[in-house]
C-alpha cells in the first residue's frame, strides 16, 4: 500500500515492480498477487488499460491510519486508560500534532442531535402518505 499512496495516481503492476526492484530482487508475479489481494480486500480498486489493471487506494493512507486507530481503541476494555497509555508513547511532536487536530476538530463539531420536539418526519420532508411512485 506504501508504494501506491507514493504513486498519488493510479499504477500498473509494471510500474510498482520496477519502484521496489530499485532496493530488492521481487518477481512479478508476487507483485500482481499482492495488488489483487489488496483489491479482492477492498483496499484498492482497479481499472483495465489494455490487458493489464491500474490500481488506485480506495482511501487515503490518513484515512487507513485513522481506521486502524479506531479498530485498536475499540478492542480496550478501558478506552480511556488505553489513550493515555498511546499519549505516554508520543513524541513531542506527535503531541503538537495531536494538539493541531484537536483544535481543527473543535471548528468542526459533531452534528447535533435532534430536538425532541420535532414531529416525526419533519426534517426529511415525509408526509406520511407512503412511498412515491
Amino acid at each position: 500500500m506504501t508504494r501506491v499512496w507514493q504513486w498519488n495516481r493510479p499504477v500498473t503492476v509494471r510500474e510498482v515492480l520496477l519502484d521496489l526492484q530499485a532496493e530488492r530482487e521481487i518477481a512479478y508475479t508476487t507483485v500482481m498477487t499482492v495488488l489483487d489481494k489488496l483489491h479482492r480486500k477492498g483496499w484498492l480498486r482497479r481499472e483495465r488499460a489494455g490487458r493489464a489493471y491500474r490500481y488506485e487506494p480506495v482511501s487515503s493512507r490518513e484515512a487507513y491510519t485513522a481506521a486502524l486507530m479506531n479498530d485498536a481503541w475499540a478492542t480496550s476494555d478501558n478506552p480511556a486508560a488505553a489513550l493515555v497509555h498511546f499519549f505516554g508513547l508520543m513524541s513531542p511532536e506527535q503531541r503538537e500534532a495531536l494538539r493541531d487536530a484537536l483544535r481543527v476538530a473543535a471548528l468542526f463539531p459533531a452534528d447535533p442531535a435532534p430536538p425532541d420536539s420535532a414531529e416525526p418526519g419533519a426534517d426529511t420532508g415525509e408526509t406520511g402518505a407512503g412511498p412515491a411512485r
